[in-house]
């Protein structure tokens, strides 16, 4: 017993919601810095312009910076 499978008749093309760039750009803003934050603790965080004192920071993102081809040792 074959099972035929009904193929749609009306060829109405699919159009994307537009989204207005006012709901997009606080949150482009928002992860932007948010990246540059995480960027300035995995790429400088440690020496003459730390933000906190010690290696905790370098410990944490010490394999982050390996990854993004920062030296750090």
């Amino acid at each position: 017993m074959a099972q035929t499978v009904a193929q749609p008749t009306a060829t109405t093309p699919v159009v994307p919601a537009k989204l207005p760039l006012k709901a997009i750009a606080p949150w482009a803003v928002f992860f932007g810095v948010l990246m540059m934050i995480l960027l300035y603790f995995v790429g400088a965080e440690q020496g003459a312009t730390s933000v906190f004192n010690g290696t905790g920071v370098h410990e944490w993102v010490h394999d982050a910076r390996h990854l993004l081809g920062f030296p750090c040792h």
